[in-house]
């Protein structure tokens, strides 16, 4: 199956060409760099262009022969939506329509986008599955909600075949060292921990440890980015052999505080992670933990490598590849 990845030169999107290759699969990567990197798109062909961009999205897809797509290009900060929230409407919500509009020209029916837990909120009870109400408190979470009404639309109007996956805090790095999480600025919580680690900044900001949770802080549930790079592809997979549409959650099921990822990384790298507390940041829920079971009922899947261990170690050995280490 050839298949066009949109954002497939970003942290997910390559870890996704690379399985979809390993898989036996054919992927074309299409990607403005805007973030991604040019030296993570390994797999497959490389097609530099924007995702609005709607008549070189067709360009792509006829000359490629694409058959099904799965998409990621989007912006995902969530602090910088709240600033400039029609980035994020004109982005997501706009390119994910210019991209059914291109797959409508070219009669591609199946495509997988990349949700997020966002959509959820503050939600009340733990874990979260997705019978939960969808209530985003920030434009990044209603983008990404709006993304998946447009499918829906898109799908009872013109037979869109579509799976979402709503998943978690994506972690780890791939076990071979061949891509792994490369952002600028970093905001993500484990490569800043690793950060501090290596001294690369002088100490972990950690926001608020007056949550009510056991210690204080945060918790959040962690998947590795290999388990969700096989969730795609066991997606589109399912797609094209007529499977019908759903979204799913994708998480590990449990869940660990700043505090306690603080301390598996001192284990595992064997130094000592410096860190300051600072006050809560407005918006941050407390708990966010998944519920998978959907998934593993509709994909066959379920978290083989997210481990918080495995997480860790396979983003320090990235950093260590990278030559970011002292």
């Amino acid at each position: 199956m050839r298949v066009l990845v949109t954002g497939g030169a970003g942290y997910i999107g390559s870890h996704t060409c690379k399985e979809l290759a390993r898989s036996g699969h054919e992927p074309v990567v299409y990607d403005n760099l805007s973030t991604g990197r040019r030296e993570l798109a390994r797999w497959g062909a490389f097609v530099h262009g924007d995702i609005l961009d709607t008549q070189r999205l067709r360009t792509a897809m006829r000359r490629e022969r694409v058959e099904a797509v799965i998409h990621f290009a989007a912006k995902a900060y969530v602090g910088e939506s709240v600033i400039n929230p029609e980035k994020y409407f004109r982005n997501n919500v706009g390119g994910t329509q210019s991209l059914l509009d291109a797959m409508r020209g070219e009669d591609v029916r199946d495509i997988v986008v990349s949700g997020t837990c966002a959509v959820y909120g503050t939600p009340e009870r733990m874990p979260i599955d997705e019978s939960t109400p969808a209530s985003p408190i920030n434009p990044y979470g209603e983008s990404k909600l709006f993304m998946e009404r447009m499918l829906a639309a898109y799908g009872r109007a013109y037979g869109t075949h579509f799976t979402s996956l709503r998943y978690f805090n994506a972690a780890g790095c791939d076990a071979d060292g061949e891509t792994g999480e490369w952002h600028d600025p970093e905001t993500h919580l484990i490569p800043r921990v690793l950060m501090a680690a290596a001294g690369r900044i002088e100490a972990l900001e950690i926001f608020g440890d007056d949550y009510p949770t056991p210690d204080g802080t945060c918790i959040r549930d962690y998947v590795h980015v290999r388990d969700l790079a096989k969730a795609h592809i066991a997606a589109v997979e399912r797609l094209q052999k007529g499977g019908g549409n759903s979204i799913l959650n994708l998480g590990a099921g449990r869940g660990f505080s700043v505090r306690e990822i603080v301390r598996a990384a001192e284990e595992v790298t064997g130094r000592p992670v410096p860190h300051v507390f600072r006050p809560r940041r407005e918006g941050d829920p407390a708990e966010l933990v998944a519920d998978s079971g959907l998934a593993g009922e509709v994909l066959g899947w379920r978290a083989h490598h997210s481990s918080i261990e495995e997480i860790l170690r396979t983003a320090w050995a990235w950093e260590q590849r990278r030559g970011r280490i002292s």
